[in-house]
């Protein structure tokens, strides 16, 4: 009994392997058909794969969008949404969905698929965008301006495109940095502003990256500048120049009371921006920093002009004034082996009008430092001043060295009243 009993249970066993063996068989070769069947890429072949293999979301998936493709979202619209219902972390399948839906004119519908994609993958810059532009052309801005706040988080090179869009879509300074414009995008958001001529955005958005202590670089900064000299909004240049000192490493180049200009004797390096010193390559002219010449420093600045055809020496400085206000302009000046008629001069004149305002002697040669001094009253709309070495009479020849350092613009008023402080 006891054999008999134990030869059925051997019996049984093995017969419960085998079936399972025979399922485990049938499954593989029915998930290899299919994956076979899949590889097709064609309706037929993509339906046999569903129908071998349903379980799985890829062949649905697939299958549906190739129905797209033929125009039907009713026959896709089953396949895809089975996906989702599958394998609902898969964000492309939340977007597929999506296409199909909108395709049928469910919006509604269509907009949850999309809230679906994004919660499935919500770190994607790439997904992001795709998301963002789909809520612009389903008509909800405020989706798509939360996506493009992650394109402009995770993506650079998708984010200048992301905020000029943001930009267009709202055009309000104040919501879009409360709400959608990430701290890594200020700059470049600046950069856009600028070229759009917005000049009251572009300044509050200064004011969030000065809140912020957002380190500036100084091609940044000089570029900032310089449009706002072409705006003639000098006062706002001036206050980005000063926050500027800590932001971009300029506190030595900031104007004082005691003299308006930067860099006046030379011991800085040449920014060629900004407020400090500007210079571009004119022929016949080489500029340079004499390390051994100075009048009281270190350094002067060496200008070399050899041959004709000049009539500026290349080197300039902008400087912001008060109107109707008189100031005084002194500096040192040394020469040698000048050659030509008349010579170079120090003049300072309106930015904006041109109205030249002083002109120095010319500068000759001299076996010493000899001193430059004037004085002059700006006129009643001035605000920004250039101060640049020209050649005079323009054009004619000239050879020789020049030399000049310890360059001062100061305000007459502050001289007396710094001469009344004295004991």
């Amino acid at each position: 009994m006891g054999l008999e009993t134990s030869s059925s249970n051997r019996l049984a066993l093995s017969l419960s392997l085998l079936f399972i063996l025979m399922i485990y068989v049938g499954l593989t070769i029915t998930q290899f058909l299919a994956a076979k069947f899949s590889a097709m890429t064609t309706a037929s072949s993509l339906r046999w794969a569903v129908r071998l293999d349903p379980f799985n979301a890829d062949y649905g998936d697939r299958l549906g969008r190739l129905e797209l493709l033929r125009q039907s979202p009713s026959s896709a619209f089953p396949f895809l949404r089975t996906a989702t219902e599958l394998d609902p972390h898969e964000a492309s399948y939340w977007l597929d969905r999506a296409s199909a839906e909108q395709m049928l004119g469910d919006s509604q519908a269509q907009l949850e698929s999309l809230r679906h994609a994004s919660a499935a993958n919500p770190h994607s810059g790439s997904l992001a965008w795709e998301l963002a532009n789909r809520y612009i052309s389903q008509g909800s801005p405020g989706d798509a301006l939360r996506e493009y706040r992650k394109v402009m988080e995770s993506d650079p090179s998708l984010m200048p495109q992301a905020i000029q869009i943001c930009w267009r879509v709202r055009p309000d300074i104040d919501s879009l940095l409360q709400n959608v414009i990430p701290a890594n995008a200020y700059k470049p958001f600046l950069a856009i502003l600028l070229s759009d001529h917005q000049t009251n955005a572009a300044a509050k958005l200064w004011e969030r990256i000065v809140a912020l202590q957002q380190p500036v670089e100084k091609q940044f900064l000089f570029d900032y500048v310089r449009y706002l000299f072409a705006e003639h909004d000098t006062v706002q240049a001036s206050h980005v120049w000063q926050q500027a000192a800590s932001l971009a490493g300029l506190s030595g180049y900031q104007p004082t009371e005691q003299n308006l200009l930067v860099n006046g004797d030379f011991g800085l390096d040449v920014l060629n921006g900004g407020f400090d010193w500007i210079y571009q390559k004119i022929p016949q002219v080489t500029l340079a920093l004499d390390p051994i010449k100075g009048h009281s420093g270190s350094r002067s600045l060496r200008i070399s002009f050899e041959g004709p055809g000049i009539s500026d020496a290349g080197i300039r400085q902008l400087v912001p004034v008060q109107p109707n206000t008189q100031y005084e302009f002194s500096g040192y000046y040394a020469a040698e082996d000048m050659e030509g008629a008349g010579g170079p001069k120090l003049a300072i004149a309106d930015f904006y009008t041109g109205i030249n305002l002083f002109t120095s002697d010319g500068l000759r040669d001299t076996n010493f430092w000899s001193q430059i001094r004037g004085t002059f009253t700006t006129g009643a709309d001035a605000h920004l001043l250039v101060l640049h070495i020209v050649r005079v009479p323009a054009g004619s020849p000239i050879r020789g060295t020049l030399w000049v350092d310890n360059l001062k613009l100061v305000a007459v008023d502050h001289l007396a009243s710094a001469e009344k402080v004295q004991p």
